[in-house]
């Protein structure tokens, strides 16, 4: 749009100004059908004079509204540019916007022309799209913030604008999947009364959502990516049940607590070994629960909502990130062509635990629990065809020396001094009787908890005095190597597999029955079993040396190591109704160590998550839902203040929070008004009135004292 030289002199104290409009753009499309355009622009524009001849048109009046009227048309030409067509509405935002630049209202930053044009996401022949300045505002706070808040009335677009933001972030992969949620607050408590499946009660509540998500998406696509988990729609009462019983133990520097005793505050160890402090705990009531058990054994027990890091075989090959699934998604989809669907994560580094003091030497101490006897009632002797054993008990034990008995057999005499009494204890002895170890047989023997639950360089050498004493390498073809171990002690077969576990590896066990099997030989005789043998296979990760035995060590190496230890969830099935507690921790990737060594998070990680209708939560329920934030996610939450629904005398939790996270960093507040309605033009009118009324008698949250609200009506766009 260019200005031409004025034909004439305007009047004193007024200015022309005359545009001619490109060939390329029809006069109908800057003017309107029946100059629809037109008579908006000289109703907004009273005092000018507007003149049209041929492709030309022309402006007469006080220079301010020519000037604000030349910015108008060339802010037309830069939107017709692209495409795209000037309305009536259109035109009314434009010229606000102009007003509002030139009182100074808004800092003119943003044109006319770069609010109208901006595409968040097309859909089936339509582009969706703000409309006003403030929404432009908000969709780019949306980009720039982690957590924005809409705060405003209806009809201003929050919700609607949100989940096309969601959408896009999908497509575009920035997330793996998108949460809806809304607080059902009309139904309360007694949701669970209401006739019909879980998703007609709740589908009242969530309907707004819904006809969101079938504007932007192919319908037929929405079933689909519902059941994938790619989307979830749900209450937020429904949004915070992921959850373990209280009784569940989890991995403390301590060691294993009941999840239902942990309190914000205390640490428990994460998916790195190292510990991380617990940021929420969330009290769930009773609920049905499911145990989840891996290939290796390994099981706990959580709700059927309750959150798990997962990868498929398509996604390692694919390279794609891991993703985050419920229990209740995976359940009877826990196979793909016989094979295990589901790997879990395993801990990327030895657990990381305080080390404690020790009164042997963990090396040694594995040994005598591997081939040492211990039973009290002679001295203290270790068997061992290796001489290299032998010799690194010996060095491990100060003040005590191995006497060759013949064959395997070594007895563990006191080294004696000049002017020593008979009766000195023997030092194993009494450390043995130190450790409760004293007078334990094969099938009774235990790891003690201040080698059970210390240093990792603790914990591995306990391990290799096994491995070395009763373990081996197990090789076959073409395959890596495993690692095997005995032992006829039931608490020493899970003492062992904790270990194991503890330094990041997998240990699945097997029972051998005493009964019927074939009798051994000791001492050239026959010997029955008398005790079932418990098999261990072992698999440690890349890094972590299970033995100390020159030939075992080889052997292994020559094989190639153990390979990647891995773990596939074999089986989820119902286990009752418990009492459950969730929490949520300040790890990067939101995981920790829940029994068995199993890595789980209740936290919403690669997700655009929505809280719609927020001015309905109570300030617990919005503390819950912001500490659910996890890494990679986005959070929008959308409310309006004066449409509170919640009991009188509950606070709104979307109140409280502009109090508590006003000016926190990437935490925004993006605050529509009527001018940012985009329904009908009455409506923005109507909250104005409401709001004029409200202020006049001194309305309390956008409700009369002593009554309630109105939920506020099905969000516009």
């Amino acid at each position: 749009m260019t200005q031409t030289p004025t034909a004439h002199t305007p009047a004193q104290g007024q200015a022309r100004a005359q545009f001619t409009v490109p060939a390329q753009h029809p006069m109908v499309t800057v003017l309107g059908s029946g100059d629809s355009l037109l008579r908006v622009i000289e109703k907004a524009f009273p005092a000018a004079d507007i003149h049209v001849r041929g492709n030309e048109i022309s402006a007469v009046g006080d220079a301010g509204e020519v000037a604000l009227i030349q910015r108008l048309f060339d802010e037309m030409m830069l939107v017709l540019r692209t495409g795209q067509p000037m309305t009536e509405d259109a035109v009314e935002r434009s010229i606000a916007m102009l007003r509002a630049s030139e009182n100074g209202e808004s800092d003119g930053q943003e044109t006319p022309a770069e609010v109208l044009t901006q595409n968040i996401l097309s859909s089936r022949g339509r582009t969706i799209r703000p409309k006003t300045l403030n929404q432009k505002r908000y969709v780019d706070a949306i980009d720039k913030h982690t957590v924005v808040f809409g705060i405003g009335p209806a009809g201003t677009g929050k919700t609607y604008l949100a989940m096309a933001k969601a959408v896009q972030a999908l497509q575009s992969k920035q997330v793996n999947r998108i949460i809806l949620t809304r607080p059902a607050v009309e139904a309360g408590e007694r949701l669970g009364f209401l006739p019909g499946t879980l998703y007609e009660k709740i589908d009242p509540y969530l309907r707004p959502l819904y006809d969101a998500l079938h504007d932007m998406l192919d319908p037929d696509s929405i079933p689909r990516l519902m059941a994938a988990g790619t989307i979830e729609v749900a209450p937020l009462a429904y949004m915070r049940g992921r959850a373990h019983p209280r009784f569940t133990n989890v991995l403390t520097p301590d060691g294993w607590r009941p999840i239902g005793d942990l309190q914000v505050g205390d640490l428990v160890i994460g998916s790195n070994g190292e510990p991380t402090p617990v940021l929420g705990v969330y009290p769930q009531g009773e609920k049905d629960v499911y145990r989840l058990t891996s290939q290796d054994g390994a099981w706990t027990l959580c709700c059927a909502e309750h959150l798990w890091t997962v990868r498929t075989r398509d996604d390692k090959r694919r390279n794609k990130p891991w993703r985050v699934l419920e229990t209740q998604e995976m359940i009877g989809n826990l196979r793909v062509a016989h094979a295990r669907r589901y790997e879990l994560p395993m801990l990327t580094a030895p657990v990381r635990l305080p080390e404690r003091e020790i009164p042997m030497d963990p090396y040694a101490l594995g040994l005598l629990l591997g081939d040492g006897c211990l039973t009290g009632s002679t001295t203290p002797s270790f068997a061992t065809e290796d001489p290299e054993l032998a010799e690194a008990l010996e060095a491990a034990l100060p003040g005590v020396a191995l006497r060759h008995r013949g064959g395997p057999d070594y007895v563990l005499n006191r080294i004696t001094s000049p002017g020593d009494v008979v009766t000195l204890e023997n030092p194993v002895t009494r450390v043995l009787r130190e450790l409760d170890l004293l007078r334990t047989r094969s099938h009774t023997k235990s790891i003690p908890d201040d080698y059970l639950y210390n240093s990792d360089d603790v914990r591995l050498a306990v391990l290799q005095g096994l491995l070395d004493s009763d373990g081996g390498p197990v090789t076959q073809k073409d395959r890596t190597c495993r690692i095997q171990y005995t032992t006829t002690s039931i608490l020493l077969r899970d003492d062992v597999v904790a270990l194991v576990q503890s330094l990041g590896g997998v240990a699945s066990t097997r029972r051998r029955g005493a009964e019927g099997r074939k009798p051994g030989l000791a001492n050239g005789r026959e010997a029955e079993y008398r005790h079932d043998a418990h098999v261990i296979d072992i698999r440690l990760p890349e890094g972590i040396e299970p033995f100390r035995l020159a030939r075992k060590a080889e052997k292994y190496r020559a094989a190639g190591g153990g390979g990647r230890p891995m773990r596939f969830i074999d089986s989820i099935e119902p286990a009752g109704r418990e009492e459950t507690v969730c929490i949520q921790v300040a790890a990067e990737d939101s995981l920790y160590v829940t029994q068995d060594y199993l890595l789980t998070h209740n936290t919403l990680n690669d997700a655009f998550i929505i809280l719609d209708e927020a001015q309905n939560t109570s300030p617990e329920q919005m503390k819950m839902f912001l500490t659910r934030l996890g890494f990679d996610s986005k959070v929008v939450i959308t409310g309006d203040v004066t449409q509170v629904d919640l009991p009188t005398g509950t606070k709104s939790g979307l109140r409280q929070v502009q109090e508590i996270l006003e000016g926190l960093e990437d935490v925004h507040f993006s605050r529509l008004t009527s001018h940012d309605v985009v329904r009908h033009k009455l409506v923005g009118r109507i909250v104005d009135a409401y709001e004029k009324y409200d202020s006049k008698h001194g309305t309390e949250n956008g409700t009369h004292k002593g009554g309630r609200g109105r939920q506020s009506g099905h969000k516009g766009k």
